[in-house]
This record gives structure tokens, C-alpha cells and sequence, in this order.
């Protein structure tokens, strides 16, 4: 029997604990589920003095996370931010804090000083008065010299999104969809070949390209079918879902289903959350109450959608920020005092014995 196949029965009789269990095969290079999670403020709020507990215990973030079956985490770099902390130097750092404890690692090519995002890809200051050529230069050489640097420091990373949330493109307004693909196309690759380039003689990171179309699946297959047709060379699919702004979880699955079906590739929910607080459903019902509680069953539905994708091609979900503090706190796993919140536990049943 097909692997594939074997993962779907083993699902069906099994359950879909015994993906967490198990190896799972993406395109030959053998990877966990993810149990992901975005860390990239974890560190600073850390220094800044934050300090998270469980059972009124204060522990690290990440010890936290690893003690309810956390394996990935997820890191996002800027080019040269001037607002927040996510340059090489602290980003290498938070790599080496997670792979220490055992975490694999994905990292987040922002391509841009700030946020990178559908509403939001900005050009790198140091980069506004490129021409496109030079653009095409400056993602290659980018991207090799930082991957090449993660490698010197020994913690490669396990997986490279090529921008984020690139449904419009990035680097605008150079490459700006739809306006642009051909220029978009050329950045991707560029990005794409520094990180084998920046790679060296270790193994090339699996290479995601990630949107923010979760709950479209008209629009998840108008992108791919359209970037396909540039015959750049990528491995996995990224998903944002948050139902607020992507639909239903109805939606979602349908998607998932779709995009499998379409083009045979591994999918990750690589950002997702929910609130504990009232936050976006205020006015109108959301498919959880916004409350501790609701936060933890939407993630064990989401998580149940992914695991359940056809032919054991759903990957894993990260959350985005567990450690969000500030105006987005009631989206993380932590209360305004610090203490971990029910959502925590949803990943502790398949790891019990």
C-alpha cells in the first residue's frame, strides 16, 4: 500500500492522534505534524519582563509549549526593522533557544523593514531606488547571506516561507499582484534560489509559499494556478486562517480538500487564532464564544480540519503569537496576568501514553 493511503486508513481506524505519533513523508524528506506556534515576540517580551506561568508557576514560554507537545516554531525576519526587534541578530538568537529545547524550525522571510502582509508589502528603505533587476539581486543575495548565516550559527532552519501572506504580491509596488507577476514571479525565484544557494552543503529547507486565502478556495486556486505556470520549484503550501477575516471552518476544510486535490502539495494552517476576550465577534456570533474555553475548541477544530485533510497532506497548524502582549493579548495563550490558558491542553491527549 501507498504511503499516503496507509496515513488515510491509519486515520480513519486509528484516529487522528496517530499523525502526532508518527513520521510523516514531504516529497521524500521525512517531518513531524507540526504543532507550531509563532514565537517571534516570545523573546523580547521575555526581556522586557513578562513573565508567563502555569498552575501559578512561572516557567519560559517555550518550556510551556514543549511540555504540551510543541514542536515548531515559527520566526519572522525583517530586513532592517527600525520598530521591532525581529532583525538576524535576534532572530538567530530565538533559533538557537528553540532548537536547543528540541523544536524544529520555520522561518519567515518578510522581505520588508515592517509588516509584510495583503494590505501591507512594503520595499526594504535600502531598496527603494532599485530597479527590478536590481530587486531580483537584492532577494537573492538576501536571502543566501541569511540563510548562510543561520547555518554558520547551527540552527538551519526545517522550512523557509518565501514572503508572507503574498496573495498581492510583495515588494511593492515592484511586485504587486495582479498588476505585476512577472516581476512577482522573478522575486519569488530569487528568493527561492538564495535559499538553496545560502544553504551550502546541508539539505535545502522545504521551501512554503504562503497566502492568506484559508477559507477561499476560488482564490487559493486563481494564485497557484497562476504562479504554477512560472514553474518555480516549492514544496508546501502556508495558509493564514482567522474566520473573522477567511471564513468558516466549513470554508477552510473545502479549501484544504480542493488545494490537495489540485495540486498534490503538503498544506499547513501556518498562522491561525481565536480570542479569549471578546475582540472580533462583538457584534455579531462567532463559530466559538470568545472565551477561554472557545479559544482551546477552535483550535482542536482546526486542528481536527487539518489532520483530516485527504491523503494525510494537512501538515500541522501554528498559532500565531502564544506571547502577544498588549492590544492582541486575548489572542495569545496567556491572561492579562500571565497564566496559561485552557488552549494549552489541546495537543495533551495524543501525546499520553
Amino acid at each position: 500500500m501507498h504511503l499516503r493511503s496507509f496515513a488515510l486508513v491509519a486515520i480513519l481506524v486509528f484516529g487522528p492522534s496517530f499523525i502526532c505519533s508518527s513520521q510523516q513523508v514531504t516529497n521524500g524528506k521525512s517531518s513531524q505534524y507540526a504543532i507550531g506556534a509563532d514565537v517571534s515576540f516570545l523573546p523580547q517580551a521575555e526581556q522586557q519582563g513578562a513573565v508567563f506561568k502555569e498552575d501559578g508557576v512561572a516557567k519560559p514560554g517555550l518550556e510551556i509549549l514543549r511540555d504540551h507537545s510543541y514542536n515548531w516554531t515559527r520566526l519572522r525576519i525583517f530586513v532592517a526593522p527600525t520598530k521591532l526587534p525581529n532583525n538576524l541578530e535576534y532572530t538567530i538568537a530565538a533559533a538557537k533557544q528553540a532548537k536547543a529545547m528540541g523544536f524544529k524550525f520555520l522561518l519567515d522571510f518578510h522581505y520588508a523593514d515592517d509588516w509584510a502582509d495583503p494590505g501591507h508589502q512594503p520595499t526594504p528603505v535600502a531598496w527603494q531606488s532599485y530597479t527590478h533587476k536590481q530587486l531580483v539581486g537584492a532577494v537573492f543575495t538576501y536571502t543566501r547571506d541569511t540563510i548562510a548565516a543561520f547555518r554558520t550559527a547551527g540552527v538551519m532552519p526545517d522550512m523557509v516561507q518565501v514572503g508572507n501572506e503574498i496573495s498581492n504580491g510583495m515588494i511593492w509596488p515592484d511586485g504587486r499582484l495582479p498588476e505585476k507577476w512577472d516581476n512577482f514571479a522573478q522575486l519569488v525565484q530569487a528568493g527561492v534560489d538564495g535559499v538553496g544557494a545560502g544553504s551550502g552543503d546541508q539539505a535545502r529547507p522545504l521551501i512554503m509559499i504562503h497566502i492568506d486565502k484559508g477559507g477561499d478556495a476560488a482564490s487559493t486556486k486563481a494564485f497557484f494556478d497562476k504562479l504554477t505556470t512560472y514553474n518555480i520549484k516549492f514544496d508546501v503550501i502556508g495558509q493564514s486562517f482567522y474566520p473573522w477575516w477567511q471564513g468558516s471552518l466549513n470554508d477552510l476544510r473545502a479549501n484544504l480538500e480542493a488545494t490537495i486535490r489540485e495540486y498534490g502539495k503538503d498544506v499547513y494552517v501556518v498562522e491561525t487564532a481565536y480570542n479569549w476576550e471578546p475582540g472580533n465577534y462583538k457584534t455579531r456570533p462567532g463559530p466559538f464564544p470568545e472565551t477561554p474555553e472557545g479559544q482551546r475548541d477552535f483550535l482542536d477544530e482546526v486542528n481536527r480540519i487539518v489532520m483530516q485533510a485527504p491523503g494525510g497532506h494537512g501538515k500541522g497548524v501554528f498559532w500565531w503569537e502564544p506571547a502577544v502582549r498588549g492590544e492582541l493579548v486575548q489572542r495569545g495563550f496567556f491572561d492579562h496576568d500571565g497564566n496559561v490558558l485552557p488552549v494549552i491542553g489541546v495537543y495533551d491527549r495524543f501525546a499520553r501514553h
